[in-house]
């Protein structure tokens, strides 16, 4: 790439005890090597496994680091900055994924049920307000998509829970309501949309192409200014 940042990328992940989570995330940072010939590019946990992502950084030094988080909660708002600080500063920061991979959301809910009569997006859920509202406009968003009605629900520190937004979803008059999962890989938090009474549930992002294009595009948008985002 000409430059030593251009020669590594980080990708910041969630991390997950998950088997199943891990190795989507394994087969996450082998699809976008696969595109970035070159270039050193591997998983940094902000979370549950080991290393720690300022561990992760110091030992790579100079690089891009792109969080792999769907809204800016307490990981990308506060772990991921402290890393970088706490490592030598020498990572550059994209935005985080965000919203970018709506198609790959549309795409995997489609593969369950082709015409559904309602959806609700089914998210982790944050204490911060900023992520919440994050998820409400990306549900917005996925209703021009799909071509019915879309709500966001939280499996976990947020209103309205998934269950409670899919019965909203039925005492609205929908008579077939389908989940669209808005989350990355398998694993406890994602798991918990089965049981949320929908008739079918989308999967996961996984490896997605659309994926796999947004962290490629941040990496050399970010490799060719050599100067980090500020994280809101």
């Amino acid at each position: 790439m000409g430059d030593l940042v251009g020669e590594a990328l980080v990708l910041a992940v969630h991390g997950t005890r998950s088997p199943a989570g891990q190795a989507v995330s394994g087969a996450l940072r082998d699809a976008v090597a696969a595109r970035l010939a070159g270039v050193n590019v591997v998983l940094g946990w902000a979370d549950v496994l080991e290393p720690p992502l300022v561990e992760t950084l110091r030992e790579i030094g100079p690089c891009v680091l792109v969080p792999v988080f769907l809204t800016v909660g307490y990981h990308v708002a506060y772990d991921v900055p402290t890393a970088v600080r706490d490592s030598g500063g020498v990572a550059v920061v994209t935005p985080h994924v965000g919203d970018a991979i709506l198609d790959a959301v549309a795409e995997r809910r489609a593969e369950v049920d082709p015409a559904p009569e309602a959806v609700v997006l089914g998210a982790a859920g944050s204490l911060r307000p900023g992520s919440v509202a994050e998820v409400a406009a990306a549900a917005r968003r996925l209703a021009t998509r799909v071509g019915c009605p879309v709500t966001p629900g939280f499996v976990a520190s947020a209103e309205p829970s998934v269950r409670d937004a899919v019965a909203a979803a039925r005492a609205g008059g929908a008579g077939r309501v389908s989940i669209a999962s808005y989350f990355l890989a398998p694993g406890v938090l994602p798991g918990r949309l089965d049981t949320a009474g929908a008739d079918v549930v989308a999967r996961p992002v996984g490896t997605h192409p659309h994926l796999v294009d947004a962290i490629v595009e941040r990496f050399l948008a970010a490799a060719v200014s050599g100067s980090s985002q500020t994280v809101v």
